[in-house]
């Protein structure tokens, strides 16, 4: 059981190293379409997270891995019964990280455009889709212990896909984008120079508000509706003070603290969902049906030996991960893009 809980604080710290990562990379993503005015300025937010988004996402993979070795019941409802939720992630992960490889191939406006369109879709989506999953985590799955073939099941797909879309959820899905819209301002703000500097200042001082405002609403509906006593409510105010001093700090354009603040919002608010979470991996509509941390544990032997691999090699993966941040650290502008004739500039006859 103990080896059970490590791995259940350690797939938390896995999933909110992913939402910290790819929120800012979602954000900017979302941020093409409105920042982006011109192709240099989108180009330029591109870079910014160009060396970092592949490698954030593999905070993803790992966390998803983890899950299946460690806890293979969790793993398998999840995947089997959200099957369409799921899939609609990986399609809009698959069409962004294509947009990413294949957006500078040609210069061509209307190309471009169509690229753009797919980072924009493939960022928007996940963003929404996990914080209605999360939130819908929290609120409980519609599952069934099913004590002779000692497992549990998810009833009807289709209809828990659109049985998914309550007020609350749907309260998750867009804290989700907007906190990452938030988070992803900010960053901008943080790597670059000139224009698109000020303009993602301005966007993040107008998201800003939305986005305490929603976090301060969910926050405290989360604690007080399905809340684990202390911890809960701990990590609802510091999420909602943590994104207070965001928004305070980006006004002042102390953007290096700024990024601090919403990073700590999103750690917190993550703390705060795992914490209603436990100590089940799937809360049930029907508490009766709860899948526990210990219910859905691989064997002592399994966790030991994932312990072990992991002692030796997650430093190496932070390492080296920490180590790209500090390369790509400077900031950018359009001055430091290659000298190419503008697409937006270029006839389409």
């Amino acid at each position: 059981m103990t080896l059970a809980l490590l791995w259940f604080i350690l797939i938390a710290i896995l999933w909110i190293g992913f939402f910290v990562l790819e929120g800012f990379d979602f954000g900017v993503g979302m941020l093409v379409g409105i920042l982006g005015k011109k192709d240099k300025d989108r180009r330029v937010m591109i870079n910014t997270i160009g060396p970092l988004w592949d490698g954030n996402e593999v905070w993803l993979i790992t966390a998803g891995g983890a899950m299946f070795a460690a806890f293979p019941e969790w793993y398998a409802t999840l995947f089997s019964g959200l099957y369409l939720p799921l899939f609609l992630i990986l399609i809009a992960l698959i069409f962004r990280g294509v947009a990413f490889e294949y957006r500078h191939k040609r210069e061509s406006a209307a190309w471009q455009r169509g690229w753009d369109r797919c980072i924009i879709f493939g960022s928007f989506v996940p963003a929404l889709v996990f914080g209605i999953g999360f939130a819908n985590f929290v609120r409980g799955l519609p599952i069934v212990h099913d004590v002779a073939g000692r497992r549990w099941v998810m009833e009807g797909t289709v209809g828990n896909f659109f049985g998914l879309f309550m007020p609350y959820a749907l309260l998750g899905g867009v804290l989700f984008v907007t906190l990452f819209l938030f988070h992803g301002a900010i960053f901008i703000s943080l790597k670059t120079k000139g224009e698109i500097r000020f303009a993602a200042r301005k966007f993040a001082d107008r998201i800003g508000l939305v986005a305490i405002a929603l976090l301060a609403i969910f926050s405290v509906w989360t604690a007080a509706a399905y809340g684990n006593g202390v911890v809960s409510w701990i990590a609802a105010v510091v999420a909602i003070l943590a994104a207070t001093a965001g928004y305070l700090l980006i006004k002042r354009g102390r953007e290096g603290w700024a990024f601090t603040g919403t990073v700590l919002a999103i750690i917190a608010m993550m703390v705060l969902i795992f914490s209603c979470m436990f100590p089940n991996v799937v809360p049930a509509l029907d508490p009766v049906n709860d899948m526990s941390i210990q219910d859905a544990a691989s064997t002592g032997y399994t966790l030991r030996i994932m312990t072990i691999a992991s002692a030796v090699f997650l430093p190496i993966v932070l390492g080296y991960q920490a180590w790209t941040f500090w390369v790509f650290r400077k900031r950018i502008s359009t001055q430091n893009l290659p000298v190419v004739e503008s697409a937006e500039q270029q006839p389409t006859g």
